[in-house]
């Protein structure tokens, strides 16, 4: 081992223990010894389910008896979100939102067909009950034959694909389907997929007891299938009493191993803490349920403070996993409330504000978001016809939970409402809440808005572990499409070229620096060090006819010659958007700029570093350039040994996307790029001041090259008024909207 790798170890050693702390260093070592000498299987003996009856786990064992167990559930059921006796009066309401014929039904004859839905839009062909352990992505299986600790995570392909039919996410399909007809086969789809996983999942053996968050969102699944065909033909004594001891040992699982997904610091803790939490309320006949639920919610509790921010935004840096959350959330407070033990209302506050952050990000047209940070496909609560990147169901039901009030006007997502809390949510009054420019400050995330566009940045000091090297990225929204798209996901474990390659810089839109990625990846889902964002200002026109924001970060003044890295956005008039990047260095660096558009028709101007796009809301157009130096432009679409021009909207589905770069060499310079509907021109004279023109309006603007000083000095405004912008006076220290 030479030097410089040692001291490269070093580093990383230092950066681990200060971003994570010594504790967490500890306990991972603590953790990894515990695996390798077999004390974790030791604590969790594996076993055939005759060696775990359910007389083990019930507070009086005589229930235990099948016929006594069955007349339990059914006399004394704790309260769930619906009641088996509402599903006549359920059905009427839900054929409502059918009026496109009836999705739920569709899917769920598709399902008796074996075609299983992963990720929530690849659907495969695998038979039903699905094969429990197969792996489609590499045609093996997982090992079914040994304890789960002793199986890697990622030793044979990515292990979500085992995972991904194992959390029971059909279920909620089959509930839809049966509760609309009272077609007794989806209830016997529900049992048989149970007693099959039941026989070939032996308690602690094999990939599906891995982990605790798979077994946690399983749990919930199971649970919505209880209460959904209890009545049902299907449902005998003997399958309710085995669901039962399923129940009963998952919840020995996640409880004895939740330290390891509180050391994540992310929806692992909330899951696994909300398995405890069903479990305890769902099967107050398990003698250990006051005890599980008690440390769920108080796992709930804390978890939500913690990874939370106090702006809304969410510490997985994700706006699927910020789905996630607000699911996990929606679904302990509202069992909470129904079963008496509710949360507290700083919890439900804290939520609250979690849904008005993803509401902020929206598309209002399509209820979309930009594809920010890892997307692996969950959606883990489909309660209705929406699709996948549909995101105002959780919206609408959280924002109902905290106010009794709807956000959007009815329609499909209502579907949430109607499962978790009722016909009368049906009702409730919609409340407007406007959209303008938005800034939330912990989480570092800014929208600016118009009429018919919206520009997404982040600009954050990562508290928690970064999910992506992507600061500064640029998501552009126009009449409901995505013009300047995030890469998405494609893989977390992927062979060659494909191996979660999209959390890297090069592939956001903005700047890359020598190559490098503003943090060094030094695992699979770790990025050091992490990077300090910087939100220098944000200005408005006193007209309101121009905006700007500006926001810097540290991660190129690692390298051995420093850069710095500041990014301004101005908004001008109504659609017209004007990105300026400045990097400056003492020496030459090799600076990248990166743009990445849909896969539209289009026609691209080398000479004039154009891309023009047609819509279907229209033309719109793309123009770059570099000041300081000269560049050199490439566009990529679908490039066929590497992820350059593709885009994952869906976790391993990758579709062809255009890729625009600008690569030019120097010490200063200032890339510029101007986004908006045709007809939209801009000239530069003398490296400082620019002219732009939009049809009804012509804008004046100069810029700064000196680092000290924002990027944009002063424009001037003339279309129907005169407007006037200037940063001089400004304190970039401190963001907040002001009039010039």
């Amino acid at each position: 081992m030479t030097i410089s790798s040692l001291l490269h170890k070093k580093d990383i050693l230092v950066s681990i223990l200060k971003h994570l702390g010594p504790g967490w260093v500890l306990y991972r070592l603590f953790y990894k010894a515990r695996l390798l000498t077999g004390a974790v299987e030791r604590q969790m003996p594996a076993g055939p389910w005759e060696e775990f009856p359910l007389s083990r786990f019930l507070g009086e064992p005589g229930l235990s008896h099948p016929p006594d167990y069955h007349a339990h559930r059914l006399a004394g059921s704790p309260p769930f979100f619906f009641h088996p006796r509402e599903q006549a009066a359920y059905a009427r309401l839900l054929r409502s939102f059918d009026r496109d014929g009836c999705p739920a039904v569709e899917e769920a004859s598709a399902l008796e067909k074996g075609l299983i839905t992963y990720f929530g839009r690849k659907v495969l062909d695998l038979g039903f009950p699905p094969p429990w352990h197969h792996n489609p992505s590499t045609g093996g299986d997982s090992p079914r034959d040994r304890h789960w600790s002793r199986i890697s995570d990622f030793g044979a392909g990515d292990i979500k694909f085992v995972w991904e039919p194992n959390r029971f996410a059909f279920v909620y399909t089959l509930v839809r389907a049966y509760w609309r007809t009272g077609d007794e086969r989806y209830a016997e789809l529900f049992w048989a997929a149970l007693e099959d996983w039941y026989w070939q999942n032996p308690p602690q053996i094999g990939a599906n007891w891995k982990c605790g968050q798979e077994i946690s969102l399983r749990i919930m699944a199971w649970c919505f299938g209880l209460y959904g065909f209890l009545k049902a033909e299907a449902s005998t004594p003997e399958r309710l009493a085995m669901l039962a001891r399923m129940a009963a040992v998952s919840g020995e699982r996640i409880e004895a191993n939740i330290g390891y997904a509180l050391s994540q610091r992310n929806n692992h803790g909330m899951s696994e803490a909300l398995g405890l939490w069903t479990i305890g309320l769902v099967f107050p006949e398990l003698r250990k349920a006051p005890e599980w639920r008690a440390r769920g919610g108080e796992l709930l509790e804390k978890l939500g403070r913690e990874l939370i921010y106090d702006d809304g935004s969410f510490a997985q840096h994700s706006m699927v996993y910020h789905r996630l959350m607000l699911h996990l959330y929606v679904w302990a407070l509202r069992l909470g409330e129904l079963s008496g033990h509710e949360l507290s209302p700083g919890l439900k506050e804290r939520v609250l504000k979690a849904a008005l952050f993803l509401h902020q990000v929206m598309d209002d047209d399509s209820g979309q978001v930009p594809y920010y940070g890892q997307n692996d496909g969950s959606l883990i609560l489909p309660l209705s016809s929406c699709g996948y990147n549909d995101f105002r169901p959780a919206v609408q039901a959280v924002l109902f939970l905290g106010s009794r009030t709807r956000c959007f006007p009815e329609g499909p997502w209502d579907e949430d409402l109607l499962w978790l809390f009722g016909p009368d949510s049906l009702q409730a009054p919609v409340s407007d809440l406007p959209k303008g420019d938005y800034h939330a400050p912990v989480g570092g995330y800014t929208v600016l808005r118009t009429p018919e566009s919206f520009v997404f940045t982040r600009c954050a000091t990562f508290r928690d572990r970064p999910s992506h090297a992507d600061t500064l990225h640029v998501d552009l929204w126009w009449k409901g499409q995505n013009i300047a798209i995030d890469p998405g996901t494609y893989s977390y474990n992927c062979p060659g070229v494909w191996d979660n390659p999209l959390a890297r810089t090069r592939y956001h839109n903005t700047i890359t620096v020598d190559g490098r990625d503003q943090m060094d990846r030094v695992g699979k889902f770790l990025w050091l060090p992490w990077l300090r964002g910087e939100v220098r200002g944000a200005v408005r026109s006193p007209e309101g006819s121009m905006a700007y924001w500006e926001g810097g970060h540290d991660g190129y003044r690692r390298l051995r010659m420093p850069v710095t890295h500041e990014r301004g956005i101005v908004r001008i008039d109504t659609d017209c958007w004007l990105i300026l990047d400045r990097l400056a260095s003492r020496e030459q660096h090799a600076y990248r700029l990166h743009w990445l558009f849909p896969d539209l028709r289009h026609r691209w101007d080398e000479g004039l570093g154009m891309l023009s796009l047609t819509t279907p809301g229209g033309d719109y157009a793309v123009r770059a350039g570099v000041l300081g130096a000269q560049g050199r432009f490439c566009l990529i679409r679908a490039d066929g040994s590497s992820p350059e021009g593709w885009k994952a909207h869906g976790y391993t589905c990758r579709e062809p996307a255009l890729s625009l770069s600008l690569e030019t060499r120097g010490v200063r310079v200032v890339f510029w790029t101007l986004l908006g509907p045709s007809p939209c021109e801009i000239t530069w004279d003398d490296d400082k001041v620019a002219s732009l023109s939009g049809g009804k309006w012509r804008v004046t603007l100069e810029i700064e090259w000196d680092t000290e000083r924002m990027i944009l000095r002063k424009a001037d405004y003339r279309g129907g008024n005169e407007d006037h912008l200037a940063t001089d006076a400004f304190a970039s220290s401190r963001l907040g909207w002001r009039r010039d």
